[in-house]
């Protein structure tokens, strides 16, 4: 009886204690090797899954997509997301692949802005700008995750003010949920107790070959844009909007992403070095009308994007340089990735026509965006 006692007594014990599993996702990722700790907090590895075998990780390490897997040709799964195994190698090789990217996405010309009289001077991490919110954007953040179910991961931070001299305290909450048709579907909310400036987007690198060793010159891409905001060379706006009509730019037919990536005889090409640059799209915020299409030759995977926000930042990897080696350790070669970035447009703190991107006491900030997974005919 003691025995039995005993047993019981030790069973409930472990019951009760969390027992270790290194669990496996079906990605590939090992789960321990992002429980780390950074800035005192914990960092885990999450994954969502749904009813139709998709699978997405992401860790509140800087709110960041981990690995994306979505089904291509004859019902084969492949992982079209860049990222790194583990924390220490987040740490180690600093990117925004996958990130939560906060306070401002993109750029802010010398840093600097004005709020009403007062002009605020930001952190200058970028050839005398500021991108991605500083020295230490929310990228390098460690969130604070819960996950109500398996299919949903609910993410919240609060920048302090002064955070990368933004003013304001803002309190952020950023919802991933992956839906049974195969959509990543990625909401935004925040409030602020000053005036501020906010522009959240996420910034995963996309190659739907699932064999992020190759380029992505060979994915179609069509944009709902009929214009850009022009770019000097160090990727700061020099104006309004101008037409994409017959130029590079143009994608409002589906091309291939490399057709005239490398058309060095246009100076927007040579100002971003291929593709950095803000479509303007033409759907008026309406989350239903797509604003863009991707689609790989290879597997035949088609994403779209479906968006509240005014703007379209596409990145075509044009300063990947084959240093990074990402998961399974395979080396992100030259424009190994495509991003697509769902945002309000560069330095618009400082273009009042430009849509608004003040948050003020009292006034919800919401963004939504999807990344809607499928397979060509």
């Amino acid at each position: 009886m003691k025995r039995i006692m005993l047993f019981a007594a030790v069973a409930g014990l472990l019951a009760c204690t969390p027992q270790p599993k290194d669990e496996i996702t079906a990605s590939g990722l090992k789960r321990s090797d992002f429980q780390a700790e950074v800035d005192g907090k914990k960092t885990d590895l999450y994954r969502l899954a749904n009813a139709s075998g998709m699978e997405v990780c992401v860790t509140n390490y800087g709110g960041r997509v981990v690995s994306v897997l979505a089904p291509g040709k004859g019902g084969a799964m492949y992982d079209v997301v860049l990222g790194f195994d583990s924390i220490a190698d987040y740490l180690k090789h600093p990117s925004n692949y996958g990130a939560t990217i906060g306070r401002y996405a993109n750029r802010i010309a010398k840093g600097r802005f004005a709020i009403d009289n007062d002009t605020i001077q930001l952190e200058l991490n970028d050839h005398g700008n500021t991108l991605h919110g500083g020295l230490r954007g929310w990228a390098d953040r460690v969130f604070d995750a819960v996950q109500p179910d398996s299919s949903t991961l609910v993410l919240t931070y609060v920048s302090p003010d002064g955070e990368s001299c933004f003013p304001g305290t803002v309190q952020a909450q950023v919802t991933y949920k992956l839906t049974d048709d195969n959509a990543l579907d990625i909401s935004y909310t925040a409030t602020t107790d000053q005036k501020t400036i906010i522009n959240l987007t996420n910034h995963s690198y996309f190659n739907l070959s699932g064999d992020p060793s190759t380029k992505i010159t060979d994915h179609t891409l069509w944009i709902a844009a009929d214009s850009i905001t022009p770019i000097d060379s160090l990727a700061i706006p020099i104006g309004d909007p101008i037409a994409v009509k017959g130029s590079p730019f143009d994608f409002t037919s589906p091309k291939p992403v490399g057709q005239a990536l490398d058309s060095t005889d246009c100076v927007q090409i040579r100002n971003g070095i291929g593709y950095d640059h803000n479509w303007v799209l033409n759907t008026g915020g309406d989350i239903t009308k797509p604003a863009a299409r991707l689609i790989s030759p290879a597997t035949g995977i088609v994403l779209e994007v479906f968006t509240t926000e005014p703007g379209l930042q596409v990145y075509s990897g044009n300063y990947q340089d084959g240093t990074h080696v990402g998961k399974k350790g395979i080396t992100y070669p030259y424009r190994g990735a495509i991003c697509l970035e769902s945002q309000h447009a560069p330095d618009s703190p400082n273009h009042p026509s430009w849509p608004s991107v003040l948050l003020n006491p009292g006034q919800p900030y919401q963004s939504r965006c999807i990344y809607q997974f499928s397979v060509a005919d």
